[in-house]
């Protein structure tokens, strides 16, 4: 297996989609304080992922740096939807921006923002988080629908937006990791951390919400 097929192995192995949060989302056992304290505890994330890619494209190579700067620019507009999926479960936009996060929240999203000090690194570690993000976008979208009575364009644009961006996105990182010369080992380690990061997060809900 080359380099991205063993990531993709790992990203599959432990899917957030297995993850019992999200298990429980699918299966419509979520309560309505559940999503409402997911939906500030995931903020953190949200509101980062511009911030993780900005040592990247500092790294990058002219000939990604538009695209990069691209994609970057459209994570900081996908902000904004997540505050209106928050306020439709009843949080305010006042109640979210000055939330700072549990505490395994925020050892989740620092741990991701540890793997961002280099471009290919930093490549390998959105990839590993952006990869499957599409499809889990579309099981909430689905869990949101037919348990939760949730529909309303205010609070699935930011689910809708990400079944199609993060396709893009994944594959621009995938592009970066197929042309890496980094050390293989050292990139399958990063894979694993950023999944471990994003499941570290669901803990946090699960724990806390649950």
């Amino acid at each position: 297996m080359n380099v991205i097929q063993r990531i993709d192995k790992i990203i599959e192995e432990r899917s957030l989609l297995k993850h019992p949060f999200y298990e429980m989302w699918s299966d419509g056992k979520l309560t309505q304080e559940s999503l409402a304290g997911y939906s500030k505890e995931y903020f953190q994330l949200v509101k980062s992922v511009p911030e993780f890619m900005a040592p990247i494209i500092e790294k990058a190579p002219n000939s990604v740096i538009s695209e990069l700067v691209d994609n970057q620019q459209e994570e900081s507009d996908h902000i904004k939807p997540w505050i209106s999926f928050a306020g439709e479960l009843g949080v305010s936009e006042d109640e979210l921006i000055p939330y700072s996060g549990l505490e395994k929240t925020n050892k989740a999203v620092s741990d991701l923002a540890e793997l961002m000090n280099t471009f290919d690194g930093g490549a390998c570690a959105m990839y590993a988080f952006e990869k499957e993000i599409p499809k889990i976008s579309q099981t909430k979208l689905d869990g949101l629908s037919e348990f939760y009575q949730i529909t309303t364009d205010k609070a699935t644009e930011y689910f809708k937006l990400h079944t199609e961006a993060d396709i893009r996105h994944a594959a621009s990182w995938r592009n970066i990791l197929e042309k890496s010369n980094a050390d293989t080992s050292d990139l399958i380690e990063i894979a694993e951390k950023s999944v471990s990061a994003q499941n570290l997060l669901l803990d946090s809900c699960y724990e806390e919400y649950c």
